[in-house]
């Protein structure tokens, strides 16, 4: 009588006589590890970890200008001459009108840059039913929210630089008092950093007339508008500052 030999020895199947499983798929993305396709999702998480980052950083050098600018506020400086101490902190003139015309671009360009954010998303949401053939979405009019937001951006260093020139028409200058010394370096750090948003963007929009992927675009511009609103925020807090503590 004859016998069946299986082909699979009994020592390479699993316990209990299970089927081995297939290899894995290579990681919790779905993607096998020979797959050369890049893991965008992966990249936006990581550009948003150093984003916090930046945004800690930027945070706690603020913290400490405002514990820096309330304390000197507070403390009289001593006259070697006379052996006395005397307040040496002046009220300054500030260009109010200026300074809120200033807040209303920065405000309105943060919006722009939201109507840019919430585009690109759509985008990178559609992309794979454009790829599909014989699927048409249609012409999408789109709006240059990253063009406004830069103009707007420049507008607004253009209203500081302006604003610096009003301080100086009143006879205030950076070494004209602590008071005076403390407004130029608060809203000057704030337009350095501003402008760190401004190249960012410059960057983004660079990543779409390159035709980068999409998904890449919208990291670049994800990332970016984040920095924007903290951007925003930030000025409406240096310039309450300024307002209630003089």
């Amino acid at each position: 009588m004859g016998t069946y030999t299986p082909s699979t020895p009994i020592n390479q199947l699993g316990r209990g006589g299970d089927i081995p499983e297939p290899p894995g798929g290579g990681g919790d993305d779905g993607r096998f590890p020979d797959s050369n396709l890049p893991d965008y999702g992966a990249r936006l998480r990581r550009a948003r970890l150093g984003l916090i980052c930046a945004i800690a950083t930027v945070s706690m050098v603020f913290v400490s200008l405002t514990s820096a600018y309330v304390v000197r506020r507070g403390l009289p400086t001593f006259d070697d001459s006379s052996r006395t101490y005397f307040r040496d902190w002046g009220a300054v003139q500030l260009p109010w009108l200026l300074l809120a015309i200033n807040t209303v671009l920065l405000l309105v360009s943060s919006l722009t840059m939201e109507g840019a954010r919430r585009s690109m998303v759509r985008r990178a949401a559609l992309a794979p039913l454009r790829s599909i053939p014989g699927v048409s979405l249609g012409e999408e009019k789109s709006f240059p929210w990253l063009g406004m937001t830069v103009v707007l951006g420049f507008g607004f260093l253009i209203g500081q630089w302006i604003a610096w020139g009003a301080l100086k028409d009143r006879g205030f200058f950076v070494a004209t008092s602590p008071s005076s010394s403390f407004v130029y370096l608060l809203t000057a750090t704030h337009a350095v950093h501003l402008t760190g948003g401004i190249i960012a963007l410059l960057w983004a929009g660079a990543t779409s007339l390159l035709n980068k992927p999409i998904e890449g675009r919208r990291i670049a511009v994800d990332v970016t508008a984040w920095y924007w609103h903290f951007m925003a925020v930030l000025w409406v807090y240096v310039f309450a500052l300024l307002a209630l503590v003089r």
